[in-house]
């Protein structure tokens, strides 16, 4: 049994037939899109249903984000939201909080609600909106109560007194170069990892884990997903992750797959060398299942944070003039490169300066002299600030660049006066220019440093808009189709997928999108109003409330 979609319009993202009237799916996959009468010698030869729930709709491939994490989004959505920005959530709206009276005002009232005997998480944190923060700081709003204040750049939290003691945080705990401030209650880069694994009890609790992969999933459908990639699976326990994942997201409910990609640096930790790592990576497609799934894929650090101002910057740095972090050091960083470009695996950095473009830059030059390498699929991950030389040579390098468009949006006008200065402010994400070198570039939200709402980031890729309403950069805007290919085919492409999913052509999962209004045509502004009605995931459709 056939059944055909008709449609106000099909965008299919298949440049040889660009546009149609409905789609005919046969089980899971495409059969042909076009018009009634293109798709008559299918409907002449088979039996066939015309489902015409969305004959007013617009469908577009799926959307896909290639750059989140699932079990990140599952430790943070279950916390309290104070944050500088307003928060659209499917189950309510979390409103900004942008000033330090704000900040401790909102942290006392959540402090007096917590039960006795629960430790209190916040996320949101941000030192431009809510001053600094301290152990001292929490100490004075909370003194018994444990506290952690976790930054809105995930890659550092605070503890208060009572918060240290509970995760048996002990002076032996501050070692030099850990990146840890005992004084402080700071935790940042790799000093996170001791906090998370003291922490995991708590965090990765059973009910609590499993409650927010729950609002993960019902976030990912909202946001019209059908492909999502966990960019770090491992991040905080591989054998846990994996088993929760497996019971939450590949069930019949959910209505999208996931592409796994393996933390090398959290698998390379205990002793492990990263060779060994090459053969447990190696061996995880055996795991795959219909929506779980892995590749020859693998994820590696180069600097810090882009929301903690722990980028690494060239000349001339940043206006304070303290410098960033590197997560793994330059020489550790190449030779893991090395270690797993040889072996054949398709490799992702994680890059937000420009030096550690510079850097990452110099390794991947050095792995194509040692050993040349076509369609590698070398991916430079968030790409927050970089030069046009930067980018000529990615693009000659055969790179990509999978972007958190959303950094320019949220940070672009404080970074201007507190941080880099408003010309390289105003041109993080340079992705124009990317798009024009031929680099396959692609949009990403790394959930929850950015809404999982692929429009939303098409939307401020389009625009440029930040959240004071200036026009950041206009010469690296990027046209609507642009946008939509970066949220659809060549995401599937960064995540080794495209020959599954990602457009609408003959023998492609049958992943839709279904959208009110067609992106390509309305005003660029409203990109991210438009309502997504539905999803159809393997050709099933699944309504969004």
């Amino acid at each position: 049994m056939l059944t055909v979609y008709p449609a106000r319009s099909v965008i299919t993202m298949n440049p040889s037939n660009p546009r149609a009237d409905a789609v005919l799916v046969r089980d899971d996959r495409v059969v042909e899109a076009g018009s009634l009468q293109s798709l008559k010698p299918w409907l002449d030869k088979y039996p066939h249903t015309v489902d015409r729930r969305f004959a007013d709709a617009v469908i577009t491939p799926g959307f896909i984000d290639p750059h989140l994490h699932p079990t990140m989004a599952a430790v943070l959505l279950p916390m309290k939201f104070i944050t500088a920005m307003r928060w659209k959530l499917p189950w309510g709206t979390e409103e900004p909080v942008t000033t330090q009276e704000e900040f401790d005002a909102r942290l006392q009232r959540l402090v007096a609600e917590q039960p006795a005997g629960e430790p209190l998480f916040t996320w949101g944190f941000h030192p431009f909106w809510h001053g600094s923060m301290s152990r001292e700081r929490i100490n004075r709003i909370a003194s018994d109560l444990p506290v952690i204040v976790w930054h809105r750049s995930f890659h550092e939290l605070y503890m208060n007194d009572a918060a240290m003691e509970m995760a048996g945080i002990r002076a032996s705990d501050q070692r030099s170069g850990s990146q840890v401030n005992l004084q402080q209650g700071h935790f940042f880069e790799n000093g996170l990892g001791l906090a998370i694994n003291r922490l995991n009890p708590w965090i990765m609790a059973p009910e609590r884990y499993a409650e927010g992969l729950e609002k993960f999933k019902q976030v990912a459908h909202a946001g019209g997903h059908t492909t999502v990639g966990d960019l770090a699976t491992g991040i905080f326990h591989f054998d846990t992750e994996w088993s929760a994942l497996s019971a939450r997201l590949d069930t019949d409910d959910t209505p999208f797959r996931t592409r796994l990609v393996a933390n090398a640096l959290r698998m390379a930790s205990g002793g492990r060398s990263h060779q060994d790592v090459t053969e447990l990576a190696a061996a995880l497609p055996e795991r795959n299942t219909r929506r779980l799934s892995f590749d020859r894929q693998i994820k590696l650090f180069a600097d810090g944070a882009f929301f903690s101002q722990l980028a690494q910057m060239r000349e001339p740095g940043y206006l304070d003039g303290h410098h960033g972090e590197w997560m793994m050091p330059p020489e550790t960083l190449e030779a893991a490169i090395r270690t797993y470009w040889h072996a054949g695996f398709q490799i992702h950095v994680h890059v937000t300066g420009d030096l550690g473009l510079e850097l990452t830059l110099d390794i991947l030059q050095k792995m194509q002299d040692e050993k040349p390498r076509f369609n590698h699929g070398f991916t430079i991950e968030h790409f927050g600030f970089s030069n046009p030389e930067q980018v000529r040579r990615l693009a000659a390098l055969g790179g990509q660049v999978s972007a958190n468009v959303y950094y320019l949006h949220e940070l672009s006008a404080i970074y201007s006066n507190n941080g880099i200065g408003y010309e390289r402010a105003s041109q993080m994400s340079r992705l124009a220019s990317c798009v024009q070198a031929g680099i396959n570039t692609t949009l990403h939200s790394d959930f929850t440093m950015a809404p999982a709402e692929p429009l939303n980031s098409a939307w401020v890729a389009v625009n440029r808009i930040n959240h004071e309403g200036e026009v950041m950069c206009p010469e690296e805007r990027l046209t609507a189709e642009q946008a939509l290919a970066a949220i659809t085919i060549n995401a599937a492409r960064v995540l080794r997928m495209a020959d599954e999913t990602g457009s609408i052509e003959p023998g492609k999962k049958a992943d839709f999108t279904v959208l009110a209004e067609d992106p390509l045509s309305v005003d660029p502004t409203h990109i991210r109003d438009i309502d997504i009605l539905a999803t159809v995931f393997e050709g099933t459709p699944y309504e969004v409330s």
